[in-house]
């Protein structure tokens, strides 16, 4: 059966999602906590987005197949669902930085990586002294020049829509930077910290944090109000664009379709998008 598993964590003190040798991961210490659980010696899990070093996720999801007989069996005499069950037995086990949501059965379409439709990030600006909190310090980060989020907005209208984002991605060799940016907009906070929601239907490497960090340029006044749009047709990575720190960075939210349409949705994003996609 497959096992649909919402979770969250606090990426400062691992090296990313995936498994790294010697590192310590946030995917190291799922599989490992499963493992342990599910009483196997193995659990491997698809994710729905990879965060980098640093990052956090409030919203993640992932998915593992595991034999029903091995889920009742780890269930043992508990009075609640195997499902449930296992949710409290991994926040038994993981450590204080990463808490199971809920646990469910998913249909057998359903993949965690390959059925979502969107993922939402947002990213946490204090840009002047009366919103910094060292409460929120590892989610949060400190800039000391102010931001007009008004010029931000603007430049980010001219960076939506289905395009290629070359610019603003590390390359991967034999993959696409075509991507469907559905919202990237800049809003204060009641505490007065700047916020930017970013939607899209899946992101290249590390192509949020390169997003932030052209507009902080602009919005700070350094570059001008078309300098996004300028980068972005240029389709060439730029050393003049600087990563946002991923302290600010936290993957919120992951859509899926109805049950009905996962067969289908699986179909459509396993195919490549191709250029003559663009408008």
């Amino acid at each position: 059966m497959r096992i649909r598993i919402d979770f969250a964590y606090d990426g400062t003190d691992f090296h990313g999602w995936a498994l790294q040798p010697g590192l310590r991961t946030v995917q190291g210490e799922l599989q490992a906590a499963l493992a342990r659980a599910l009483r196997v010696e193995e659990a491997w899990v698809t994710v729905a987005g990879r965060t980098d070093t640093g990052v956090h996720a409030r919203g993640q999801v992932c998915h593992l197949d595991v034999d029903p007989e091995v889920l009742v069996a780890s269930a043992g005499r508990s009075p609640e669902s195997p499902v449930d069950a296992l949710t409290r037995r991994l926040n038994g086990i993981l450590p204080a930085d990463v808490r199971v949501r809920r646990s469910s059965e998913a249909p057998a379409y359903f993949d965690a990586r390959f059925s979502a439709i969107w993922r939402r990030y947002q990213y946490r600006v204090a840009d002047a002294t009366a919103c910094y909190d060292p409460l929120r310090r590892h989610e949060v980060l400190h800039w000391q020049r102010p931001l007009d989020l008004d010029v931000m907005n603007a430049a980010a209208a001219d960076l939506t829509g289905l395009r290629d984002f070359t610019t603003f991605c590390k390359a991967r060799e034999g993959s696409t930077a075509i991507r469907d940016l559905r919202e990237l907009r800049w809003e204060r906070e009641p505490d007065g910290t700047a916020t930017a929601t970013v939607v899209a239907d899946a992101f290249c490497h590390s192509m949020v944090r390169s997003l932030v960090g052209c507009l902080i340029a602009i919005g700070e006044g350094r570059r001008s109000l078309s300098w996004a749009k300028e980068q972005l047709a240029a389709q060439a990575r730029s050393s003049a664009i600087h990563l946002a720190s991923p302290r600010g960075l936290t993957l919120e939210e992951v859509g899926y379709p109805p049950d009905a349409e996962l067969e289908a949705r699986l179909l459509v994003t396993r195919n490549r998008r191709q250029a003559d996609e663009l408008d």
